[in-house]
């Protein structure tokens, strides 16, 4: 018999996923027909904080053991929802709920969940079916250019590659005062090359001049760090990388400043008085004392970055005004921004970021950094509201980098599939076709080493600091890295390299996962590797907005070493299957095994060759022709 709910099948939820506001979407449930309900069945949906609304579902078929029942729903409310389906039968009440990612049943379960997004919302399509390359800039590429004006209390390193420091002082603070010296002219010479690996977006970590080398203690959001360059430096980089197609998007990072800056000024290194030396200074606001000036709200208690006050207006229109900071730099030729910790940026200020960057132009883009499923995410007490179309286009997508990672690690098929599908289920299309999707970055260990090494979260940072993988260790960590980079270049949303995965760079958490790009020892036969992904994602134009579905992800039907999944378009579907396992797997009786898919896809396929083979740690593409 077949399920009594299932999200995933357009027979039961006639929307796929989010539905836009005033889209009226059919739902259906399959009861037995010697269940004979005493009235008909009902819809139960909500909102959080509003009551439960009752939609009565009526009979719309008859199947050979089954009576199914329909209702519709056109949500007036961009928000998420939340629903199960009820009925009486002999004057018990029965509940139909969520028992695994997409099946209903009537067991102990959960909600579903039904997102409703704003009907104007869009995201830029150029950066849908693109490529991005993750930089930290100081590790990237020292151009050898001389320049001026460098803040005191830097420590200028010469050995390219060395360990960056990690010892804290006698007070346990770590200061992050050893630059390698990448900057700006580095990053241009290095264009061709990103080209050559198929980038079509660069995401710099911040820029601003900060007096740490991850720049995350913003000194001056006005200016960029001498090391790197100037502004005018900045702007030409963009040009460049504009005539080669390929953007350049900004780290903002705006729930903090440092306090040595020119808006806290601690240190007293700049000539205005900041918000630490008088309370007639023009930032005092921005900021919360407790017990002034010593005393103050900062960033996870470290007192080098205070928190600021972000919906204080003279803040906000700093950072969010015509004249202000995000305008400032897109006017430099950036084409957006990804949002530092976006979770503990308020709404409102949110709201007013988004018509800054929008107003600019709709075609630049603001991603946040958010760990967990954006949909539903609540911080700080708050019900977060990042996709429904008043707020981010998208979101860095971490809960991807688990289920890849934990799939080659060994994690079981349906795992794999059920977390991806949770997310391209919850989040609004558009903002699954930006997603921005990786297996590294400057906050986690690099996943070659989550994959070949040891695991290191209880680990110290002197095991961590010179650590390297063994061959074995190395090689059967780019194995599976490879397949991992499959998985990520044909996942729906956009693959993001992070600086130095394509050729073998090693580094367990902050700061090892930040050394500098081997220029000159790069592993040849991974980046090889890369820049084929790169043509063949360029060559398949269904990865831009094509839909996903898993294909015979039922674990009898076929080998678990395998997963497969395709890339809709009108008339021809792409279908990857992709290896984790050092065996070659071969597939007999593809299109057999195939059925239920193109049962679900409502078509009839033609698959071509009717054997499948998918290389140790590979991926194979075949293309599918629909006829309806």
């Amino acid at each position: 018999m077949k399920p009594v709910y299932d999200t995933w099948h357009l027979g039961y939820k006639s929307i796929f996923g989010a539905v836009k506001q005033f889209e009226v979407c059919r739902f259906s449930i399959r009861l037995a027909k010697d269940i004979i309900p005493d009235f008909p069945p009902v819809m139960v949906l909500f909102r959080t904080g509003f009551k439960e609304r009752f939609l009565p579902m009526n009979v719309s078929g008859e199947e050979e053991d089954c009576f199914v029942y329909s209702c519709e729903y056109n949500a007036r409310y961009s928000d998420v929802h939340y629903y199960y389906f009820s009925y009486t039968s002999g004057g018990i009440r029965h509940f139909i709920k969520r028992v695994n990612c997409h099946i209903g049943a009537e067991a102990e379960g959960g909600l579903f969940q039904l997102t409703v997004y704003d009907r104007e919302f869009t995201t830029p399509d150029w950066l849908k079916g693109g490529i991005m390359y993750q930089i930290f800039p100081d590790r990237f590429c020292k151009s050898g250019k001389v320049h001026e004006n460098i803040p005191a209390g830097r420590v200028l390193r010469e050995d390219w590659g060395g360990t960056p420091y990690y010892k804290p002082d006698h007070n346990g603070h770590v200061w992050n005062n050893d630059y390698f010296g990448g900057d700006f002219a580095g990053i241009q010479s290095k264009l061709p090359y990103l080209k050559e690996l198929g980038v079509t977006c660069i995401y710099l970590n911040p820029i601003f001049e900060s007096h740490e080398n991850h720049r995350y203690n913003t000194a001056d959001y006005m200016k960029a760090d001498p090391l790197l360059g100037t502004n005018e430096e900045f702007a030409e980089l963009c040009a460049e990388a504009k005539k080669l197609g390929i953007s350049i998007i900004l780290d903002g990072v705006f729930s903090h400043t440092g306090s040595d800056s020119v808006y806290f000024n601690k240190n007293g290194r700049y000539p205005e008085p900041g918000a630490y030396q008088s309370k007639d200074s023009r930032y005092y606001d921005w900021y919360s004392f407790i017990n002034y000036p010593n005393v103050y709200e900062a960033w996870w208690g470290i007192d080098t970055l205070p928190n600021v006050n972000e919906n204080d207006e003279d803040y906000t229109e700093f950072i969010c005004g015509e004249e202000g900071v995000l305008q400032y730099w897109l006017s430099q030729g950036a084409a957006g921004y990804r949002l530092d910790v976006a979770d503990e940026l308020p709404d409102q200020f949110l709201n007013n970021l988004r018509k800054s960057v929008k107003g600019f132009s709709k075609d630049k883009i603001v991603i946040g950094e958010v760990w967990e499923d954006a949909s539903h995410k609540e911080s700080y007490g708050v019900k977060r509201r990042y996709l429904l179309g008043d707020q981010l286009d998208s979101v860095m997508n971490y809960p991807f980098r688990e289920a890849i990672l934990n799939f080659m690690k060994g994690a079981p098929v349906h795992q794999f599939v059920d977390s991806i599908m949770d997310i391209i289920e919850n989040y609004p299309k558009a903002a699954v076709d930006v997603l921005m999707n990786f297996v590294s970055t400057h906050d986690i260990e690099r996943a070659i080493n989550r994959l070949g090494g040891e695991p290191c979260d209880d680990k110290s940072k002197d095991w961590m600091a010179e650590r390297m993988l063994t061959p074995e260790q190395y090689e059967h960590g780019k194995n599976l890295l490879k397949a991992a980079m499959a998985l990520l270049y044909f996942l729906p949303g956009v693959p993001c390299i992070y600086y130095g995965d394509e050729v073998g760079l090693q580094g367990y958490k902050d700061p090892f996962n930040r050394r500098c790009f081997p220029w000159g020892h790069e592993d040849q036969d991974l980046l090889a590797y890369v820049k084929r992904l790169g043509k063949v994602r360029h060559s398949i134009p269904n990865v831009k907005s094509g839909r996903t579905y898993f294909v015979f992800n039922d674990e009898e039907v076929y080998d678990d070493r395998i997963v497969g999944f395709t890339r809709q378009g009108d008339d021809l579907d792409y279908i990857i299957f992709v290896n984790r396992s050092g065996d070659e797997v071969t597939v007999n009786e593809l299109s057999k095994k195939l059925s239920r898919f193109t049962d679900l896809r409502g078509f009839y396929g033609d698959f071509g060759e009717d054997t499948l083979h998918v290389a140790p740690y590979g991926y194979t593409i075949i293309r599918a022709v629909f006829v309806k």
